[in-house]
């Protein structure tokens, strides 16, 4: 079975980099997985349940990274057993480059299964596959994305309170301490601790 696959990331290449080598940003956008833990600096240990057709199962091996060439990519190769349901093995090739603000991730993936999953048939098995990567890159963009746009109203919000802290010090060496203008400042400040909170 080989798969190639093209995805463009909202983010810049050095974050993306660093979220692909993140073992929490990915156990939470592998579908499906239940632990991804990091033995090494090229070595994770993954537990992960799939379903293809009729066939059930929790999938426990290791992954290893090889061919490190920061921030440009790397090669992802590992092998996890399902007990009778059989075992899956492969590797893909990863690649990162600019794309006008953006990060254009390309993969060139070659797997095999055996067992009861050679028995489901390589159209179905080809078709789950494809899912589950469409679905991790999803849920990766999603992830990657949403830190970005944390991030960018976090640098707004705290630019905003400098704002008001600056203004609060202005109306208080001019005496305007309890006047409408500081009652103002005071409503604005409740405010942006409102949105702060909110996107926490």
């Amino acid at each position: 079975m080989e798969m190639t696959g093209r995805y463009r990331i909202p983010a810049p290449r050095a974050k993306v980099w660093a979220a692909l080598n993140d073992p929490v940003v990915l156990r939470e956008s592998i579908p499906g997985c239940q632990s991804l833990d990091k033995l090494s600096e090229t070595e994770l240990a993954a537990t992960v349940k799939a379903k293809v057709g009729p066939v059930s199962a929790t999938f426990k091996g290791n992954v290893t990274l090889s061919d490190l060439d920061p921030p440009n990519g790397y090669t992802i190769s590992g092998e996890g057993k399902g007990g009778v349901a059989g075992f899956a093995k492969g590797g893909a090739d990863v690649h990162l480059e600019d794309d006008d603000g953006h990060t254009l991730l390309t993969y060139t993936a070659k797997a095999q299964v055996g067992g009861k999953l050679a028995q489901v048939g390589a159209r179905l098995v080809d078709a789950t596959a494809k899912q589950m990567a469409d679905q991790f890159f999803a849920n990766f963009v999603e992830k990657v994305s949403t830190d970005d746009a944390f991030e960018q109203v976090e640098h707004e919000v705290e630019e905003a309170v400098k704002v008001v802290e600056e203004r609060t010090e202005e109306a208080a060496v001019r005496g305007f301490l309890g006047g409408p203008q500081m009652w103002g400042l005071i409503a604005l400040a409740i405010v942006i601790v409102i949105i702060l909170i909110f996107y926490r």
